[in-house]
């Protein structure tokens, strides 16, 4: 049904199967051959897409193209229709998916002939509806886009100015930086996507509602939209900035939004805070007599948490929901020293209908530490999949980086995961090859047609997720988000929260964002390789000769590649 998480293809004529999967303003298409294997002729996949109450078909944009089409790979060579899609999986952005109804997925298999003529097969088409919300009035997932390092935003935006027209190179510049890109509304309402969009929305009906007390833990603060609006809650706000390292001076932006805030709100509602290493939480919440909402996850209320990084929001709505963050501020600011020893460290059940949720805020004792608990579910309890984004793994040690090494050696568990950075990263041993985590790079120096080189949006991480996703496709599919880096320090030293979802459509909702940011720059990976080896990466044609291989080989000869054709589709 059109309204499910997950959507299956039904025409039976059809040679390959489809399910699409509904994300946070995207979805997953999977798909996979009925009998046995491919033909040697079938080179891909059309993607096609309508709108809700739309009467046009557009088809999704392949960047690569086959040898002969290279050089004048423009919009209509770059159709699916002309280039199609050779991957068994693909995470599409509709343009507006926003819009209430059904959106209309047509995916086609294309086959080339001796003469390199391109036929089309029978073809799949589902339903399926993308509204806004995960679960509207109650929860709500959103993600920020986190692709400056990305040909969509070069062509979208990097022609019209360079990135530091769009936002400042120091983060202590925050607060008095003005954009003077010519498409600066445009250009950041895309990069910020729906996280940026949901966590605005919540100060504004903060603001609204007059009756409502707000409450914020903010590691870092030097967005001026954010620290705007908590200026105009005037007294109705508390707030608690971290202070540790940069954020320590004067000049840093936290330092200055704290002077602010002291000037609007009160110097006695204002704050500032370590705990034993970092004030690491990044929360927001509302209670009021019309609204009682609270923020939580990855998103930093800066620059780089906004429009750089690829972050996590959620929204949770209602007073049970936002109870045990309000007493864990409450703990924050009364009684720092002793927080290892509150309630507010133990798990607390968020009140949430039908959906299984608890929260646990840090630091831990070693009487009620999380990470070792974390590191056994994922352990022994891990029968499908596991797969994750964490920012900082490369200097990550202990039971997490270690589990995941050995969960990957499982003959029967997919494990994908992506970090900020290439060095330091797990090696991970499958049956297929060894396999390093993807890290987030862009593409510089040197890039071919038709590739442009890419921003790297400054210094610092771009991939800043801290979410691990356990068997997704099973129904005890689970989720751990939230500020938690998955590290001791997180876990004992610093002000953190710590999320446990069991739920299959927030589950499937990380899945896809996981995979789409796996994907991105795993292709970025990809593409560096070629260049250093000198090659280039074009779709690959059918079987000429005796020793060449259809694209499709590898899915049906590597485990680990097989697995991925099979489990999503």
């Amino acid at each position: 049904m059109a309204g499910d998480f997950e959507v299956i293809g039904t025409n039976d004529d059809a040679p390959f199967t489809l399910k699409v999967h509904r994300g946070e303003g995207m979805c997953l298409l999977g798909m996979n051959w009925k009998e046995g294997t491919p033909p040697d002729d079938f080179v891909g996949f059309a993607i096609e897409y309508r709108e809700p109450n739309g009467n046009q078909f557009y088809p999704l944009s392949n960047r690569l193209c086959f040898p002969h089409d290279a050089d004048a790979a423009g919009p209509d060579t770059r159709s699916s229709r002309k280039s199609p899609i050779q991957k068994w999986r693909w995470v599409h952005f509709p343009r507006h998916p926003e819009l209430a109804g059904d959106f209309t997925y047509r995916v086609t298999p294309v086959f080339m002939d001796e003469n390199d003529e391109l036929t089309y097969g029978e073809v799949q088409e589902i339903d399926i509806q993308l509204c806004r919300e995960t679960y509207p009035d109650l929860l709500n997932v959103s993600f920020t886009r986190g692709f400056v390092s990305s040909q969509a935003f070069v062509d979208r935006y990097q022609k019209h100015g360079e990135i530091s027209t769009l936002i400042p190179g120091n983060a202590d510049e925050g607060l008095t930086f003005e954009p003077t890109h010519p498409k600066t509304t445009d250009a950041l309402g895309w990069m910020g996507f729906e996280a940026r969009n949901a966590i605005l929305q919540v100060l504004d009906q903060a603001i609204e509602d007059a009756s409502a007390q707000v409450r914020v833990v903010a590691y870092d603060l030097s967005e001026p939209d954010v620290v705007s609006r908590l200026e105009k809650l005037g007294d109705r706000l508390r707030i608690i900035i971290d202070d540790s390292g940069t954020h320590g001076p004067d000049t840093s932006g936290e330092s200055q939004a704290a002077d602010r805030l002291s000037d609007s709100a009160g110097s006695d509602n204002v704050k500032r805070q370590h705990m034993l290493s970092l004030q690491h939480n990044k929360t927001i919440v509302v209670d009021g007599d019309n609204v009682q909402k609270v923020v939580c996850g990855s998103t930093n209320f800066s620059w780089r948490g906004f429009f750089v990084q690829s972050n996590n929001a959620v929204v949770m709505t209602g007073k049970d929901a936002i109870k045990p963050f309000l007493s864990a501020f409450e703990e924050y600011w009364t009684n720092p020293t002793k927080f290892k020893k509150s309630a507010s460290a133990e798990w607390c059940d968020l009140g949430l209908p039908n959906i299984d949720a608890k929260v646990a805020f840090s630091p831990h004792g070693s009487a009620n530490a999380l990470l070792a608990d974390v590191a056994a579910d994922v352990e022994e309890n891990t029968t499908s999949s596991l797969l994750y984004s964490l920012a900082f793994i490369y200097q990550t040690r202990g039971v997490i980086p270690d589990t995941i090494r050995k969960i990957s050696k499982s003959d029967n568990i997919f494990v994908y995961g992506i970090s900020d950075r290439k060095a330091g990263g797990l090696e991970l041993t499958k049956p297929g090859g060894n396999v390093s985590p993807v890290y987030s790079a862009a593409l510089s120096e040197n890039v071919p047609k038709p590739f442009s080189e890419e921003p790297t949006g400054g210094g610092g991480v771009r991939m800043h997720h801290k979410f691990i996703v356990i068997d997704f496709d099973k129904p005890t599919a689970r989720v751990y988000m939230g500020s938690y880096n998955f590290s001791t320090p997180a876990d004992t030293k610093n002000g953190e929260n710590l999320l446990l979802i069991r739920d299959r459509r927030i589950a499937v909702s990380y899945v896809v964002e996981a995979l789409r940011i796996f994907d991105h720059y795993h292709f970025r990976v990809m593409r560096k390789e070629a260049q250093e080896a000198g090659r280039d990466l074009d779709l690959i044609k059918p079987p000429r000769n005796a020793d060449d291989d259809p694209w499709w080989k590898a899915h049906y000869t590597d485990p680990r590649k097989a697995r991925d054709r099979e489990l999503f589709s």
